[in-house]
């Protein structure tokens, strides 16, 4: 890890100067081809892809915002207003956790299912059963060496919250030195029983399902932005302000966009070109002569020797040869 050279000062960590940091890979090359090698992979190779961008409103009048102003406090203008989504680290399964449920259909294919109905679901990339076995008729494009298309009905569920914050230029009754303070409020978006809904049609394309070891597989994730402005753009129609508490409630209207991305993959093995293993630079003092290895050794020709193994045997030799 690299820190940035930002100046500014982090309060209350004792002056550290750095706010954020840089990471490494572990991954350099000289820019020759001297240490390229081919190495075989086994992993999961994307056969058809299409992403969707989707757009959604919602209304939020009268949004209570905290800290409550100062009494006799003058709104100047608004200096940034941003969104963001809400997430509860300590609670995952949060009511107001910001969450996108996408739910298709298929047409002209169909996902696997299991004895009780449920589609069949295998483990992604990501960990998680987040991957559907897809199954098709492909035998006439299976002929003229093509995919097949299917198509599909996508309805994105969108529930829990949002959190808003708006920079507010203020300034006391009494002096015009202004200053900016941070205002916060979070907005449910939906509630996860009534959740709003967004849908949207696609169509892709599935390699053979019978050339093939491995069923194709579908899968699909989906990330969310969102945009906030006030609902007439107007401070003094969309600000109001109890003169008893001070509390600040404001019209807002908040644009929900959204990225989806779907796949067909198939597990493959690919050749690729690489330098080799990732070998990071240990950051702290040793102690001890020597460390264990997090990967074991290269085995293949390329890697002992040259062809002919430096004297191993070819697997395809027998021992009494």
């Amino acid at each position: 890890m690299k820190c940035s050279n930002k100046n500014d000062a982090v309060l209350g960590t004792g002056g550290i100067a750095d706010r954020c940091c840089t990471g490494q890979s572990g991954c350099d090359w000289d820019g020759t081809l001297r240490n390229v090698v081919t190495e075989p992979i086994y992993v999961q190779k994307v056969y058809d892809a299409v992403l969707f961008n989707l757009q959604g409103l919602k209304t939020a009048p009268d949004t209570c915002f905290e800290p409550p102003l100062g009494c006799g406090t003058n709104i100047i203008r608004i200096a940034d207003i941003r969104c963001r989504k809400f997430f509860n680290p300590d609670n995952i399964k949060d009511d107001c956790n910001l969450k996108i449920n996408p739910n298709t259909t298929l047409s002209g294919g169909q996902f696997v299912k299991k004895e009780d109905g449920c589609d069949y679901k295998v483990i992604g990339p990501d960990g998680t059963l987040s991957q559907k076995l897809v199954y098709a008729d492909t035998s006439f494009c299976d002929e003229e060496e093509l995919g097949t298309p299917i198509f599909g009905t996508q309805n994105i569920e969108v529930s829990g919250c949002v959190e808003i914050e708006m920079d507010l230029v203020v300034s006391p009754c009494d002096s015009t030195r202004e200053s900016i303070i941070t205002l916060s409020a979070v907005v449910e978006i939906a509630p996860e029983c009534n959740p709003l809904v967004l849908t949207n049609f696609f169509e892709i394309c599935v390699p053979s399902v019978f050339d093939t070891a491995f069923l194709p597989r579908f899968t699909e994730f989906c990330n969310l932005d969102c945009v906030i402005r006030l609902a007439t753009n107007s401070i003094q129609r969309d600000f109001e302000i109890d003169p008893r508490t001070g509390v600040l409630s404001v019209n807002l209207i908040i644009s929900l966009c959204i990225s989806c991305e779907k796949k067909i993959v198939v597990p493959v093995q690919l050749c690729v070109l690489s330098t080799g293993f990732v070998e990071l630079a240990p950051e702290q003092a040793s102690i001890c002569p020597t460390f264990p290895r997090l990967f074991p050794r290269q085995i293949d020709e390329n890697s002992v020797g040259g062809a002919g193994g430096g004297g191993c045997r070819p697997r395809s030799a027998s021992i009494d040869d």
